[in-house]
């Protein structure tokens, strides 16, 4: 089935204890994209960027089955940009910059083809614009996940809930959901969030894991034990790219198989981490990703005696 992603394509500038990588490749949407496509090669992009992005990097999305209809290039136009320095224990990074660039005024419009997309992924944009997205599917989806952040619930909580009500899978953090729900436990937290309409929500927990709730269902998937983390950006988008590349390959939503989605998002991000920017991701094989699938499997199993 095919997978419709709409989101930043940008440019970053990174600093980790490790080193420095300046002006690579990133963006919600590449993330997504490329985590993918390791799934599904039906992909809808839809973004913005400005005539200074690669062309090569294009044509590299190209390859993996990713259709660029939606894809904005603006002549003359400045591509998003985001610096930041991350810390020792990777969890705390400082923003530098944040350049918007021609994402001031992106304004997406969906192809003809895009707009009956069964599974739809929303970036992190505002809720106005994740609304707009939502106004142009046709109806048909199987589902739609979301991503946002505590900056909107800070200043359009209204307007984000509004979006919330109108999709199947919600992703945040475990503080985001606290601030969301204004509950401290994540077990009530995830009560009153199904309350607002997402049949599943997904709490990320960066180098601990995730966990999925059902109505009447909950599942922790790890995170695997790295002995080097590089640069954790775009870490959950790769998750999420690879949770519903997972989706949009076997076509189940089932509770069973959102476990399975979330094993192969895991297993997706652990590679991310491992290099800078999409070094990694573009260079993956599926005998890589199912030796890394194995090795989840083997860390979560045991026999009760």
């Amino acid at each position: 089935m095919d997978l419709l992603t709409v989101g930043t394509v940008a440019f970053d500038t990174i600093e980790t204890p490790y080193g420095k990588a300046e002006m690579v490749i990133g963006g919600a949407c590449t993330y997504i994209s490329w985590s993918a496509s390791y799934f599904t090669n039906n992909i809808h992009l839809v973004s913005i960027v400005g005539d200074d992005f690669p062309e090569n990097e294009l044509q590299r999305l190209r390859d993996r089955g990713v259709n660029l209809e939606g894809l904005k290039i603006v002549e003359g136009g400045k591509s998003f940009f985001w610096a930041g320095r991350y810390h020792n224990n990777m969890n705390n990074r400082d923003t530098l910059v944040t350049d918007l660039n021609v994402l001031a005024d992106f304004d997406p419009i969906l192809p003809q083809a895009a707009k009956s997309a069964k599974y739809v992924m929303l970036g992190n944009l505002t809720p106005a614009i994740q609304k707009s997205v939502l106004d142009q599917l046709d109806g048909s989806q199987k589902l739609i996940a979301l991503d946002t952040m505590n900056f909107w619930m800070d200043i359009a909580m209204d307007e984000l809930k509004e979006v919330i009500a109108r999709v199947d899978l919600l992703t945040i953090n475990d503080e985001e959901a606290r601030q969301l729900s204004g509950e401290h436990s994540l077990v009530n937290a995830a009560k009153a969030i199904h309350e607002m309409g997402p049949k599943y929500l997904v709490i990320k927990k960066g180098e601990h894991g995730a966990l999925l709730f059902s109505e009447d269902d909950i599942f922790f998937a790890p995170a695997l034990p790295l002995a080097q983390v590089f640069d954790p950006t775009g870490a959950g988008d790769t998750f999420a790219g690879g949770l519903m590349g997972y989706l949009a390959k076997t076509d189940d939503i089932s509770m069973e198989n959102m476990k399975r989605a979330i094993i192969a998002g895991s297993a997706m991000a652990s590679f991310c981490v491992e290099d800078f920017s999409l070094n990694k991701l573009q260079i993956l094989s599926m005998p890589e990703i199912n030796e890394r699938l194995g090795r989840f499997k083997k860390l979560m199993h045991f026999d009760l005696i």
